[in-house]
């Protein structure tokens, strides 16, 4: 499924993969201008069943794969700089396992090689906080309004399901043969925990704990994250 793109600037492609139950219109507003002003040509989709992309939630990562692969084809882009966080960064993950031919760089932020011993508690509270939006009129209207005719409901509710998260791929780095980068925000123990062990599993990773930021780093510290994956990708390229 060719999955709804935002797009701008020319030159080397560099796609930015948005978190759980936002858009690609509504995240990396900030490195959509940086990167674009770099000649970069910045790619946002929108996931499947967020914004104006359709399309099953079942095997959801599976098929967000598939999305972006058929996403690229149509844009005929054969290479290029991935990055996502959270279900983004997990969709990226696995995008580079499945095309490595196709991934010149990999960046990811807020997810988990494994398990934490809290998850559970953890997911009691996302469910929690998705139920307090439920309720908040004013979310729902917005939420309406970015998700369009999407069940974003049904879709925030798939995210708590035992089986959502995939492990068993992002504890796997085998098949990346991108240089990784892996940012996290210093206020996320567990995230720079899982940083640590990502550099473990894959000796061409590279870390950055990103000061006064936590799960979502390109928002909390926009200018500090442009910078960083600039020069991470700048230390693996010949282009620019």
């Amino acid at each position: 499924m060719i999955l709804h793109t935002y797009t701008a600037g020319d030159g080397e492609p560099i796609v930015f993969i948005h978190s759980g139950g936002m858009t690609g219109l509504t995240e990396y507003e900030e490195q959509k201008d940086y990167f674009a002003e770099n000649h970069f040509k910045v790619i946002r989709p929108d996931l499947r069943g967020h914004g104006k992309s359709k399309g099953s939630l079942e095997d959801y990562f599976n098929q967000c794969v598939t999305d972006l692969k058929d996403t690229l084809d149509s844009l005929n882009i054969e290479e290029c700089h991935i990055a996502g966080v959270s279900i983004g960064g997990v969709a990226a993950l696995m995008f580079a396992k499945r095309y490595p031919s196709r991934v010149k760089t990999l960046t990811f932020s807020g997810i988990f090689p494994k398990q934490p011993d809290n998850w559970e508690e953890l997911s009691r509270q996302e469910a929690e906080h998705h139920k307090n939006l439920f309720d908040n009129p004013e979310i729902v209207e917005a939420l309406n309004q970015m998700h369009g005719n999407n069940d974003w409901k049904a879709l925030l509710t798939s995210f708590n399901s035992d089986d959502f998260y995939p492990f068993h791929e992002t504890g796997e780095l085998s098949d990346v043969t991108a240089p990784i980068l892996c940012m996290v925000g210093e206020r996320e123990e567990l995230e720079v925990e899982a940083a640590v062990t990502y550099k473990k599993l894959h000796a061409n990773t590279q870390i950055a704990v990103i000061p006064y930021a936590g799960h979502l780093v390109h928002r909390d510290q926009p200018d500090l994250y442009s910078r960083t994956l600039s020069a991470f990708i700048q230390n693996h390229s010949k282009v620019i």
